[in-house]
This record gives structure tokens, sequence and C-alpha cells, in this order.
């Protein structure tokens, strides 16, 4: 039973239409590992049980009279504790959100269930998203797989460590500036962020509305593109959604080779600040890609030198602003004043105070200033501006590149504590992938090798939008060159976290 666990997506999805194992079997499984292992890696806020395993029997049921099923049916996943979920804790990792339960579940949750997909449990995250380390969760820090001892990236630390310590064969995560490929680079794992608006985001609690996308976090790119086809298209519930439906990905991530395609190389996405041995992993990578038939150039993006300067005042502002929902006056904890009158602005005030965490709170306060009068134009506008100058760069690098190229984060997890006291130096892990989000394109995280540490190098693609299927077409062959390679997986490398019956 343990060997399910090692098993991708797509190897789970054809044993159990094959019917060699059942999806209560792989469901179970999984639970062990989780019952087994994270205790000490910390994935999981909440777990799902009974209600995973009824979804399995349910799944099993409909194969046994015969059903036709989706293709990824009784393959369990993870889902990032941003994502609401009828009936079970959605806390976003925040004590104002302590035990509260959504009464409706987000689109892409439905269209987990339909697939037939049971949902293990909720992972952990930075508070309300904000954060590069999980290190800003109410509840505790998830830890590295790869090492107890440092963080698992940020803000969807919790889904890229389950997905790595083989807790779950597959997770959902949110990008905001980077929180699915910026874990998935220092975990070992595949990490999407789509278009934006081609996953709906109905159902997310939302940080800044404008950068926020949901995204596969998984152990193979193959396995990223199944579950991109099953949360993908158009949702009437979403504003923001794509009429685009989301297919051929899967055919994409099966490409053999890139003949004919141009890679471009960011000039403005490496240097200074890149760690050696995450330049050389890059490097190595490039080369494989030249081998597979693709022509590689240099392109240049000098706004985004600008990016996360613009980034940081455009986000804080949209969050200080969806958070203000957030009063102790309709749901989640609610904390009256002991002395004096118990007046509505109080009870917010006393309730902000208690539910909200350090770093919450430092975005809120910037968000306001950036939006007040007299500020405005000065902070706020000039941001847009240079998002605006970003996505021109953008355009102006695919006229000469089909895809754009660079290392995922500037070096590999850091320890715990190392960054926590400055939060510029936290916030500059986000530098390679936050240009994607303020332009709405997509990108992908795969693991290009080991650096001098012996901690996991992410690669990242970057797609025009609406061409997420180049992503997977790039990180398909490459993901086959490496793991040729490797002789196997990179996981496959990682320390083997002790198990003890819990």
């Amino acid at each position: 039973m343990s060997e399910l666990i090692r098993r991708s997506a797509a190897e789970l999805a054809a044993l159990l239409s094959a019917k060699e194992v059942s999806a209560v079997e792989v469901t179970g499984a999984h639970l062990d590992r989780m019952a087994a292992v994270d205790g000490d890696v910390r994935a999981f806020l909440h777990t799902n049980t009974d209600e995973a395993l009824a979804a399995a029997a349910a799944v099993d049921a409909r194969r046994v009279a015969g059903e036709e099923l989706p293709e990824l049916a009784g393959v369990p996943i993870a889902v990032k504790d941003i994502v609401v979920t009828k009936g079970q804790v959605t806390t976003a990792a925040s004590k104002i959100l302590e035990n509260w339960v959504p009464p409706y579940d987000a689109t892409l949750v439905t269209r987990l269930r339909a697939a037939g997909m049971p949902i293990l449990g909720k992972t952990n995250l930075d508070e309300f998203a904000m954060g590069s380390s999980t290190e800003h969760s109410a509840y505790g820090n998830t830890r590295n797989p790869w090492d107890l001892e440092r963080i698992p990236g940020g803000s969807g630390g919790g889904s890229a460590a389950a997905v790595a310590a083989y807790e779950a064969p597959l997770a959902i995560g949110t990008d905001t500036g980077g929180s699915i490929r910026q874990p998935a680079a220092v975990t070992g794992t595949v990490g999407v962020k789509p278009t934006y608006g081609s996953v709906s985001r109905y159902g997310l609690i939302a940080m800044a509305s404008s950068l926020d996308q949901a995204g596969p976090v998984t152990r193979t790119v193959l396995d990223a593109a199944l579950l991109h086809e099953v949360i993908g298209g158009h949702d009437p519930l979403d504003s923001t959604s794509l009429s685009d439906p989301a297919t051929g990905y899967v055919a994409a991530a099966r490409a053999e080779d890139l003949e004919g395609l141009r890679v471009g190389i960011v000039k403005e996405l490496g240097g200074e600040g890149y760690a050696d041995g995450v330049r050389r992993s890059f490097e190595e990578s490039v080369e494989l890609l030249k081998q597979a038939g693709a022509e590689v150039v240099e392109v240049s993006c000098p706004s985004f030198d600008y990016a996360l300067a613009a980034y940081y005042l455009i986000m804080p502002a949209e969050a200080s602003s969806n958070l203000a929902k957030f009063d102790g006056m309709r749901f989640g904890l609610r904390v009256e004043p002991t002395d004096g009158p118990v007046t509505a602005e109080r009870v917010m005030a006393a309730t902000r105070g208690a539910g909200f965490g350090d770093e919450v709170k430092r975005r809120i306060i910037l968000g306001t200033h950036v939006l007040s009068a007299g500020y405005y134009d000065a902070y706020y506008g000039s941001a847009q501006k240079v998002r605006t100058l970003i996505q021109r760069d953008f355009a102006q690098a695919f006229g000469q590149a089909d895809v754009l190229v660079s290392p995922t984060a500037p070096t590999t997890a850091f320890r715990f504590g190392e960054k926590l006291d400055d939060p510029m130096a936290m916030y500059l892990n986000d530098v390679a992938t936050i240009p994607a989000n303020l332009a709405g394109i997509p990108g992908i995280s795969l693991p290009s090798g080991l650096s001098d540490d012996g901690l996991p190098v992410g690669f990242q693609v970057l797609a025009p939008a609406r061409e997420d299927a180049r992503l997977y077409r790039v990180g398909g062959v490459l993901e086959r060159l490496l793991t040729e390679r490797w002789g196997g997986p990179l996981l496959a490398q990682a320390p083997e976290l002790e198990v003890a019956a819990r």
C-alpha cells in the first residue's frame, strides 16, 4: 500500500481505471501517510478523513456499476485553506476565521468533486496568503520535507510540502506574486500559475483581486496538465473569467521535442542576487532545451527592475480593501472591548487587532496609506503605470520568443527565522515570479536540479496570456530530459522522512 503514495496522479488514474486498485485503497494510503509524517511536516491545517473515504467509496461504486468516469476519478487531492469548502473548516490560516465553516464551495472545488476527486484536507499557508515562507500562519510553520529546519516557500508552503512529502499526489495552490511557483521551486515539485481568469476565482478568499490565481501543485508536468483541465474553464460566477475552454494541456505535456520553438532568457531575471548553484542549474537546463531543438535568445525587459516595488504598492492596496470585510460583525472571530462602551467601531478594532497577525497588519496599513487622499497618485497610480510598462515589455519580448525562462527563485530554501525580521529581504524571494502576476500571464516552475547546498532549484517558464499549453510543452520535454539525466525523479533524492505511528 505504501507504494501507492509514490505513484504520480497519472499512474494512479491508470491503475484505478484498470481496477487494479480501488479509490478507497489509494485515499487510505495517503491518509495513512498523513498520519505518519504530518506531525513533523505540518502541511495540513485540517484533515477530512471520513468525507474523503466516503467520496472514494462512491467512486468505486460508480466504477463497479460500469459508469464512465472522469480520468482523475478516485485520485485524492489537498486544497489550500484559502479556498472555501462547504461543510469543511476554512481559515486562511488566520485567527480571525478560526473554525469558520463556509456554506458553499468554490467553483474549482465543485469541479474537483464533480471529477470524483476525494479531498484529503486543507493545507497551511501564510495568513491570507501574505508571505513568502509559510512562517506567517496563525497555526504554526509548515516544514520543508527536504530539510525540516527550512521553509517550504510561501504562501502556499502547505500544498507544496504535502505533495513533496507524498501526503497527496495533487494539491491546489493560489499564486498572487509567486505563491505556487516559489514553493514548488524550493520543494522540488511542479507548480503552475494559469493565465489570469482561466481558472475561476469564485470562492477564493481574496487578497489582491487583480493578481490572485489558483492553480495546480503536483510532482510531474503531466499531472499538472491533467489537474488544470479539471479546474479550468469559464465560470459565470466569476466576472473576470475567460471564455476559453481548458483543453490541450495534456497533449502539450506529452510533446516529444521543441523543434521550432524560440526560448527567451530574460536578462533582468538573473545575475546579482542569484545563488551560484541556482544559476548553474538554470544554465544546464537551458542547454537541454537547445538539445531538444529550441532556439535560445536573450531578451530584455527593463521595467522588471520596478516590478517588486509596483507589486508591493498594488497588492497591499487591494488587500486592505478586501480584508475590510473581516470586522467581527458578520462571521468569524468577534472580540468585544473589556473596558468602556461596546460600539461597532470598538468591536471592529478589537477584533482586527486580535485576529490579524503582524504581516497582515503591515500590509493593511501600507495599502490604506497608498490609497489615502494625497498619496493615491504618487504611489498607487504610479504603480499601475509601471504595471502597464511591464505588460508592454512582455508583449515586446514575446515578439522575439515563444516562451521566456528564468530561475524561479534567486536562492534555495532558507532556514526558519532567517528573514522574519527583514520583510524586504523576504519580499525579494518573489522577484522573478511577480512580473507574471502583474501582467496576468501564465507561468510554471519545475525542478531543474540541486544547488550546492543539496536543495532543489526551480526553473520558470512564462508564456503569453491564454497560451498555457506552451508551458506544458516546454515543461514536459525538459522534465523528461532531466529525469533521464538523474536516473529518476528529483524527489527520489530527497531525504526519507522518519515515519512514526501517530
